[in-house]
């Protein structure tokens, strides 16, 4: 009871446990517990003794500190009164003398300079005024706020001074010797914020906030050149800074590093315009000394591409340019919404580098391209670029005459594939003239491994460096019909990304460039194009066909040799009593030799009707152009007085003329071409003859009876009843220069011969029962 009467007496504390808790917590303890208990709190108490002794040292302690911070104040109140005393008499002093200097520059008629502290302004007049209250407090609130680096207090605090006082503008001019003193130190304190301003926008690490603010404090104090020009400097240092951390990683991207050079450099620009605008407005002033500063980080951007590019000979300095091409004017597009027109500057200064990479690399690929020797492994073109060449047949030890083909589309390929669209509509142009050239070149060295019939001891030497030689017919119709394939099917195949980019500009008539004038976009048609490959293609098929009937015909030195003692034979009678005239040997033996080349034609160009009428064709036309040559040779004995000449020259060589047109009747390459040589050498026979007083009215039967005696002799050779002799081709070489070239062929045949085969196999049959005159073709120009 008397527990719970202590437990009412005294409340219950959180850090106080009660009895009752201490029994019910304890009851149950054994002795031993309870003196354990018993020792823990004789612990207790004496720790408790401890504290006490402790804090009542530690109090008188703090008393006697207390006593000695009383005595140190007292002492501080006295120092402060002396130094008070001290002040009042230095101050007297510095009066006096100031009054004494005042008056003896009075005196000598001088001004007394301006002093800067507010020290001399307080001593001029012992009492001083409201208004010199005002500049004292004034200057040496911007002392203050200058120490603090508060730019802003201070800006606000200078401008509001100078509107209410505005002779302290720069244009102010002083009346008396208090304001000049005054003026002069509030400038001076102007300058050192102005400075201030302008270390702050070259910190490294300054905010674009801080920067504006920092600028706009500047452009307040009147100080816009200056704002702006830190300005320009402010980014520069920066896209100088980013520049020189990128540069390292150049060589990783060798393709792409010149569009993030770009977006670096651009970027730069058009966020120097926004702040520009934004702190500057629209001010010509400012926004027109932006242009020749980014010309300037233009043309460095420009050197810095050059510079850390691939070698300009490598498929990569390709990528690397026309990425830099495109990438960059997309971000001129971006920069003419803040009025600033650099594309037409980009392209001038990107245009020298652009050629001199495409002109290095169109090297590289001529080289190549000549090189016929070379055996590379399976290049990565797709099937629709290698199916047209493996249709002409060839052995596997030819295999290289089509791989030439097969690598020149993938040259070409290979450099389209990296043009860009804008490195396109600039570019598409030159770049499809240098194919051409390429095309051009690589027909050259076509031309190179043809037999050598020059007797020119350059081109023989040219000729004799070549290691790869052609020497038989279905080798060289491999190649022609390689350089043909490549010229119709696979180039314009190759380019048609070119040409459809092209074309897509010129009929919407848009451009993403389109203010830069007549020098910023090559352009070409594409008629002119591929005229240009069917000139070059055509030469090459001229000089095959002008070595293989100089090789075959005029090499001889028998009687199948071509040349004017054919039409001298003076014992021959009049073709018209013959039963069965026949054209003279040398046109029998070409016909067995054109037979022979149809039948290869047919098999090594197998589904390319076209090219063999064109070659057949061209080759009827070189036999009568040699003809027509004005060669002293050939012509000049028959105008020769004393050489006699018979009426039976005349019809053979009449005859031999339709014998030619016939062949190519049959074969279904006659052309245009071939039917106006024709008469233009009959014409000229007459021409002679008459002029050596043979009457070609009286001497020549009607001109059906020369067709029909030509049909006629074609059919004796085909059926095998001829008894002429075909002598094969030797290997003496001699050159016929013959600069002429045709590319007009024939569509289709009206001969009763099929055309897809050689004439060797053609049915003369219905043709020969016809008494009427061929009927002559005319070609289509396809060019």
């Amino acid at each position: 009871m008397e527990s719970s009467e202590e437990e009412d007496d005294f409340p219950t504390h959180e850090w106080i446990t009660p009895q009752s808790r201490i029994n019910s917590i304890y009851q149950s303890n054994t002795e031993k517990g309870i003196r354990n208990l018993c020792c823990e709190l004789l612990d207790l108490k004496d720790a408790v003794e401890n504290l006490c002794g402790n804090m009542q040292s530690k109090y008188l302690a703090f008393l006697r500190m207390s006593d000695e911070v009383v005595e140190m104040e007292q002492e501080l109140i006295e120092l402060r009164k002396n130094a008070s005393s001290h002040g009042i008499l230095v101050q007297d002093l510095m009066r006096g003398v100031c009054r004494e200097l005042e008056e003896w520059n009075l005196s000598n008629g001088e001004i007394p300079e301006a002093e800067e502290g507010p020290q001399f302004l307080e001593t001029q007049d012992p009492l001083l005024s409201e208004l010199d209250a005002h500049r004292i407090k004034f200057l040496e609130n911007i002392d203050v706020l200058l120490a603090e680096y508060k730019v802003r207090e201070a800006v606000d605090t200078l401008i509001t001074e100078e509107t209410n006082f505005p002779g302290l503008n720069d244009s102010g001019d002083p009346s008396y010797p208090k304001i000049s003193s005054y003026k002069s130190a509030f400038l001076k304190r102007k300058a050192m914020l102005e400075e201030q301003l302008v270390g702050i926008c070259e910190q490294p690490s300054l905010g674009s906030g801080e920067l504006k603010e920092a600028l706009t404090g500047l452009l307040k104090l009147g100080k816009g050149p200056l704002a702006h020009q830190s300005l320009l400097k402010v980014f520069g240092l920066r896209l100088q800074k980013s520049i020189d951390a990128f540069l390292p990683s150049c060589s990783i991207y060798p393709e792409t590093y010149s569009a993030a050079l770009s977006k670096l450099v651009f970027s730069t620009v058009l966020q120097t315009a926004k702040d520009s605008e934004s702190i500057f407005s629209n001010m010509p002033v400012y926004s027109n000394k932006i242009v020749p500063w980014a010309e300037r980080l233009l043309e460095s951007f420009v050197q810095l591409v050059k510079t850390n590019a691939p070698p300009p000979e490598t498929i990569s300095a390709v990528s690397a340019v026309c990425v830099c091409f495109q990438a960059s004017l997309s971000h001129c597009l971006q920069l003419e919404a803040q009025g600033l027109k650099l594309s037409t500057l980009l392209v001038v200064l990107l245009r020298p580098y652009m050629e001199e990479v495409l002109e290095m690399n169109f090297q590289r690929a001529r080289k190549v391209a000549a090189d016929l020797t070379i055996n590379e492994e399976t290049l990565p073109l797709s099937p629709q670029l290698i199916f047209p060449l493996s249709s002409v047949a060839v052995s596997s030890s030819d295999s290289v005459l089509i791989d030439s083909g097969t690598r020149f589309i993938y040259l070409v390929k290979e450099i389209v594939e990296r043009l860009t669209p804008e490195a396109i509509t600039h570019f598409g142009g030159a770049i499809l003239t240098r194919i051409a050239h390429l095309f051009d070149n690589y027909i050259g060295a076509l031309t190179n491994v043809l037999p050598s019939t020059s007797e020119d001891d350059n081109l023989t030497e040219q000729r004799d460096a070549t290691q790869f030689k052609v020497e038989t017919d279905a080798q060289q119709l491999a190649l022609l019909g390689t350089a043909y394939t490549v010229a119709d099917e696979l180039l314009p195949m190759a380019v048609s990304r070119i040409w459809n980019m092209l074309d897509e500009i010129k009929e919407t008539g848009r451009g993403s460039m389109e203010n830069l004038g007549p020098t910023g976009i090559d352009t070409v048609e594409f008629k002119d194009w591929r005229r240009q490959l069917v000139i070059s293609s055509d030469k090459f098929r001229d000089q095959f066909c002008r070595q293989y009937v100089v090789s075959f015909i005029f090499s001889r030195d028998d009687d199948t040799r071509l040349g004017a003692k054919t039409y001298l034979n003076t014992k021959g009678e009049d073709l018209i009593w013959d039963a069965h005239p026949m054209p003279s040997l040398p046109f029998q033996a070409l016909f067995t030799k054109l037979q022979q080349l149809a039948t290869v034609a047919g098999d090594v160009l197998l589904g390319k009707e076209k090219i063999q009428k064109s070659i057949l064709g061209r080759l009827t036309n070189t036999v009568i152009m040699c003809l027509l040559s004005d060669e002293q040779e050939f012509w000049g004995v028959f105008e020769d007085e004393s050489t006699p000449l018979e009426p039976h020259g005349l019809q053979q060589l009449i005859l031999d003329i339709h014998f030619i047109l016939e062949i190519a009747e049959c074969g279904g390459y006659s052309t245009r071409q071939v039917h106006q040589s024709a008469s233009a050498i009959i014409a000229r026979a007459i021409k002679v003859f008459s002029a050596r007083g043979i009457d070609p009215q009286n001497a020549l039967p009607e001109d059906e009876w020369f067709a029909d005696a030509a049909k006629v002799a074609i059919s004796k050779f085909l059926l095998g009843t001829s008894g002429s002799e075909a002598s094969e081709t030797d290997d003496e070489h001699i050159i016929i220069h013959d600069d002429s070239s045709d590319s007009d062929v024939t569509d289709s045949c009206p001969s009763t011969v099929e055309s897809s085969e050689s004439f060797a196999s053609a049915n003369m049959g219905d043709s020969m029962g016809e008494s009427e005159s061929p009927v002559y073709l005319t070609e289509h120009d396809e060019t």
